[in-house]
């Protein structure tokens, strides 16, 4: 057996079909920045919205490297993937800013009939910018750990002529206050695609999708495209610098089935999510059989913050 499948075996708790096994010391293993669809009349413009989407990093393959230790690693290796923001960030209730969200995506799709369940595996840390300290009476001035507003992963989904996003998002800040608890997704029954776009009519996006993109937010923490996951609070590591970087575990599963969340595990605790429902919408032209996993992060103030991603496993069975 080799060191790999030991990997595998020792850290991962893969559904019967392994799809993808990558380990980023080996490359980017096909996962990229998502972006645009620059598809318009006459020169390549991008489709109608309120939501500045050309600003995005891209995502990169990372030593991670800091001022004071040097050259930190990965949790298996040198390399792991690196998601970053730009150091701009809106108020919480305002459309995101140019810039303030980093994404990544793999873009896979059904192949075995009859599959059912859809997992996704992964070992991250998560980071701000040590650039400068700031000021005022806390403890820790240059820890940044409020500079962080959230992460997450997840699916998306297009079978049987509907499109769902499914996902978990760790909430760490609201404008500077701490929250650290999950949500996951779905959007608010109440609430319509113009709503959805930030009042636009005609946008190309539904209610339901890209939901780090769009729907309104609330100043408690509320969110249209969210709901909180029941018992949700959790503390994750977030070491005494933001040049310590501790890797923990997340894993997702669902059942494309019956289109509803099964469970979501964050180091040890495991939550059961069997009955909550995915988003339905219609489908979108050309991309039936879609299971794109995805990953993101947001800034929350103007200062760069970094998702690290060690390795990740999506399986089926």
């Amino acid at each position: 057996m080799s060191v790999d499948e030991i990997l595998l075996r020792s850290r991962y708790t893969p559904l019967k079909n392994v799809l993808s096994y990558d380990i980023f010391d080996t490359g980017l293993n096909g996962w990229m920045t998502l972006m645009p669809n620059f598809t318009e009349y006459p020169d390549f413009d991008v489709p109608k919205t309120l939501v500045c989407k050309d600003q995005w990093p891209p995502v990169m393959l990372s030593s991670a490297t800091f001022r004071y230790p040097g050259t930190h690693g990965a949790m298996s290796g040198t390399y792991s993937l690196k998601l970053s923001t730009r150091p701009v960030a809106a108020p919480y209730t305002e459309k995101p800013a140019e810039g303030c969200l980093g994404h990544a995506i793999k873009r896979m799709s059904f192949y075995r009939p009859g599959s059912r369940f859809l997992q996704i595996e992964c070992w991250f840390s998560y980071t701000a910018e040590q650039d400068v300290v700031d000021g005022g009476e806390r403890p820790q001035p240059g820890l940044h750990e409020s500079s962080i507003r959230n992460f997450g992963m997840g699916f998306d989904i297009q079978v049987n002529g509907k499109r769902s996003h499914v996902g978990l998002r760790y909430l760490n800040a609201v404008d500077g206050r701490m929250v650290r608890k999950w949500q996951y997704e779905l959007s608010s029954d109440d609430i319509t695609d113009k709503d959805w776009a930030f009042g636009l009519e005609g946008d190309w996006c539904k209610k339901g999708v890209d939901p780090w993109w769009f729907g309104r937010r609330f100043p408690n923490g509320d969110h249209d495209g969210f709901k909180d996951l029941p018992d949700g609070h959790q503390q994750l590591i977030y070491n005494e610098t933001d040049c310590k970087l501790n890797w923990q575990y997340m894993r997702l599963k669902v059942d494309t089935e019956l289109r509803e969340y099964v469970d979501f595990q964050c180091q040890d605790r495991i939550w059961d999510m069997r009955g909550i429902k995915s988003d339905l919408t219609d489908a979108y032209g050309r991309i039936d059989n879609l299971i794109n996993p995805l990953f993101w992060v947001e800034t929350d103030t103007n200062r760069r913050v970094f998702l690290y991603i060690d390795s990740v496993v999506v399986s089926q069975e």
